[in-house]
């Protein structure tokens, strides 16, 4: 008796309702026609800005995590930071004592910069605060890899 049921209910025409069908038909329309997104509508940040606010980081930052956050962020802009950026870091480095990554700031300038005279002139301008420091870099530590 069951499987009768089943049966009878399994042969029996489906009808379409038609609103469901006028539904289905139907362009869809949107709410909002005229919204725009304007992404990289934003306010661009001049070198001087820059330069300030990363100044202003390093001298707030409190541990090894944070310089180093900071260090990775000033870094990934498409510019060198200037001489005075690097200063504060290196302070910044000194305050929570961390060498290592001292002289991975010198590395990682090396890298940054686009030929060898820019570096000499980075190393020149932050000659003092390599004594003052006594930051050595990877090329005096390591000459026989250089």
């Amino acid at each position: 008796m069951f499987t009768n049921t089943i049966r009878s209910a399994l042969r029996a025409r489906v009808v379409p309702t038609p609103r469901i069908a006028n539904v289905m038909r139907s362009p869809m329309i949107r709410s909002f026609p005229n919204q725009v997104r304007l992404y990289s509508d934003h306010h661009e940040e001049t070198f001087e800005e820059f330069t300030a606010r990363y100044e202003q980081e390093f001298e707030e930052a409190y541990d090894l995590f944070e310089v180093q956050r900071i260090l990775n962020n000033c870094f990934s802009y498409d510019l060198v930071p200037a001489p005075i950026v690097i200063e504060k870091a290196l302070q910044a480095c000194r305050r929570v004592n961390d060498y290592p990554t001292a002289v991975r700031t010198f590395e990682a300038l090396r890298h940054k910069v686009e030929t060898n005279q820019q570096y000499e002139a980075y190393l020149e301008e932050l000659k003092d605060i390599r004594q003052e420091l006594g930051i050595d870099l990877k090329e005096d530590l390591y000459a026989d890899e250089a």
